[in-house]
């Protein structure tokens, strides 16, 4: 089998969805997960119903995509949820969801997808952080938080990983007219925009663009770096 075998997570909708379609009709193999039910279907694509930060279903999908392709050439850790609230008006369960989900997920499939890669002595890890950390952004506290741990996740794998021919990755985009935004002021928009050296919204294609610069073979020399969209 010379198709590449892609793993995304939160392909429910979003850019999740967007990567799905992207990879399918460059050839890839791709398998994808939400937590809800997905409203579409896709010639080779397959979906699973799952919490990323649910080890045993996580385990579960690996196990499905070690039977069904006994490998795996590239994980796309895009599952990741937001809560834009002044920390005193924070409830802990809030930030434990945040938490669970975006930092637990990214390291449970990671450290899952390198288990399968290392068979191979090939893979590619690309992970989700924002534009949040660097700027630092208030209402945001516990959501950059957990980008932040995931930049340092990835710098960590990316030694760890490095010897068994896996590179780690991670893109930070600024803000994409998503569902994940729809609540957010637009004054709170517009400033945090103008804070970008290319003051517009980002798009799925800059998105797409840095991934396919992580995903190539020729890339194997790149790794632990962060790409923030926008020029901060």
């Amino acid at each position: 089998m010379d198709k590449k075998v892609t793993l995304i997570t939160g392909t429910s909708k979003g850019i999740g969805k967007e990567l799905v379609h992207y990879y399918v009709n460059k050839g890839h193999i791709v398998v994808g997960c939400s937590r809800s039910p997905i409203d579409w279907q896709l010639d080779g694509y397959t979906h699973h119903l799952a919490d990323v930060s649910n080890e045993k279903e996580v385990l579960q999908i690996f196990k499905q995509i070690k039977k069904d392709y006994g490998r795996l050439d590239h994980l796309i850790n895009n599952a990741g949820i937001a809560s834009m609230n002044h920390t005193l008006l924070t409830p802990l369960a809030t930030v434990e969801q945040i938490l669970k989900t975006n930092f637990v997920g990214t390291f449970l499939f990671s450290r899952e997808a390198a288990k399968l890669m290392q068979k191979n002595k090939y893979g590619r890890i690309v992970n989700f952080s924002t534009v949040a950390v660097p700027l630092k952004l208030e209402g945001e506290a516990i959501y950059a938080a957990s980008k932040a741990a995931i930049v340092s996740l990835t710098n960590i794998m990316a030694k760890e990983y490095a010897e068994l021919g896996i590179t780690v990755n991670a893109i930070g985009p600024n803000p994409i007219l998503t569902d994940l935004i729809k609540g957010v002021p637009q004054e709170k928009m517009k400033a945090l925009i103008n804070a970008h050296a290319i003051k517009r919204y980002g798009t799925f294609k800059d998105v797409i663009n840095v991934i396919n610069f992580f995903l190539k073979e020729e890339s194997d020399f790149i790794t632990s770096q962060v790409v923030y969209l926008g020029g901060l």
